[in-house]
């Protein structure tokens, strides 16, 4: 699906846990998350790290949008 977005023009990024899954698929923005049953947070974080932890990972997500890839880059 990711792949299929993109070829509209719309650029996207794959936020993931498994990275070798997303470059099999062929996702070109890859962003590595925290685990997988909590892959945008950690619940064992007070909730000011937590909060902290999100927002690092979709400052870098909103970054990967915004640069040009011509490969599969993981970010």
């Amino acid at each position: 699906m990711v792949k299929e977005i993109e070829r509209t023009g719309l650029p996207v990024v794959h936020m993931c846990t498994v990275v070798p899954i997303s470059l099999t698929v062929g996702a070109n923005r890859i962003v590595p998350t925290v685990a997988i049953p909590h892959p945008l947070g950690n619940p064992a974080l007070s909730r000011d790290e937590e909060k902290k932890l999100r927002r690092k990972l979709v400052v870098k997500a909103l970054e990967a949008l915004q640069t040009e890839v011509d490969e599969q880059t993981v970010f």
